[in-house]
């Protein structure tokens, strides 16, 4: 493998089709597409101020590299990237992507990233800032996750995450078989017309949670005194321990909590309506 090591490259593609290269200590600046259609490349304390540096790179390695605000949209089209002890401070990162491997990354602008993505493997990540990560990506596993970005995981297929904190609004919306691990779930309208969507051990906080949502299971979870509305026209079985404030028209299944502060069924109601609600003998 060639190095090359302590140097700047700049302009247009100025390292376009190479393969089998290492880089350490290399800032890209200002310029566009430094490392496109190149193959087997590794990254090492690099700095990527240009545009678009790794589009159609196949198998390739980024370690304790930075991504200037200038590097935007810098991994797309691109398959087998392993990535970790990164920081990202560019938008509109990771797109129409495969095999992306990651650890200890953040990425304090997050607006689009991970769009379009398939087999996502995540330990240990922040997002801050933009809005919906994840759009449309599928076979998605996550241990370790913070989060403050808006509209997360949205149209998501195949998703297992574990330990997460997330600080959203419309959070897991029209996902389908997604489930969440011992992980804390603050934001409105959470999972709405989701399908499969699963929740263990989960602390949720926000307006109007989990409503409209099909074969929607909960265990062992618990709910901020604000989650109002809850379930509505929603097919749900859920343990909830401690109290809810408030049910609203479930459609079927059951719901049980330790506590149960209200219960509105009105005419709207979906049918079959049979939904059974009942609050744990002690």
């Amino acid at each position: 493998m060639k190095l090359i090591q302590d140097t700047e490259f700049g302009g247009e593609r100025p390292l376009f089709g190479s393969k089998d290269l290492r880089l350490k200590n290399v800032i890209i600046r200002e310029g566009e597409s430094a490392i496109k259609e190149c193959t087997n490349i590794v990254a090492e304390d690099c700095r990527f101020e240009g545009n678009y540096p790794f589009w159609h790179v196949h198998r390739f390695m980024i370690e304790r590299c930075y991504f200037d605000v200038g590097g935007r949209s810098a991994l797309w089209y691109s398959d087998n990237l392993r990535m970790t002890n990164t920081v990202i401070d560019a938008p509109k990162m990771f797109r129409e992507m495969t095999e992306i491997d990651m650890e200890n990354v953040t990425i304090n602008d997050a607006d689009e990233v991970f769009w379009r993505c398939n087999n996502i493997r995540i330990k240990n990540i922040e997002l801050h800032g933009g809005t919906y990560p994840f759009m449309f990506s599928n076979h998605i596993y996550v241990d370790g996750m913070v989060s403050d970005s808006k509209y997360v995981f949205q149209y998501v297929r195949d998703a297992e995450i574990h330990n997460a904190r997330i600080t959203t609004k419309d959070a897991f919306w029209e996902v389908e078989d997604v489930t969440i691990y011992d992980s804390e779930l603050n934001g409105e309208y959470l999972g709405w017309h989701s399908r499969n969507l699963r929740l263990i051990n989960c602390h949720i906080t926000g307006e109007q949670p989990l409503c409209y949502a099909h074969n929607l299971v909960l265990e062992n979870c618990t709910f901020g005194p604000d989650c109002d509305r809850a379930f509505e026209y929603s097919t749900v079985q859920a343990d909830i321990r401690g109290s809810i404030t408030n049910i609203k028209n479930p459609t079927s299944g059951r719901i049980v909590a330790d506590e149960i502060g209200s219960v509105t069924i009105d005419k709207y109601i979906s049918q079959p309506a049979d939904c059974e609600i009942t609050v744990r003998q002690k």
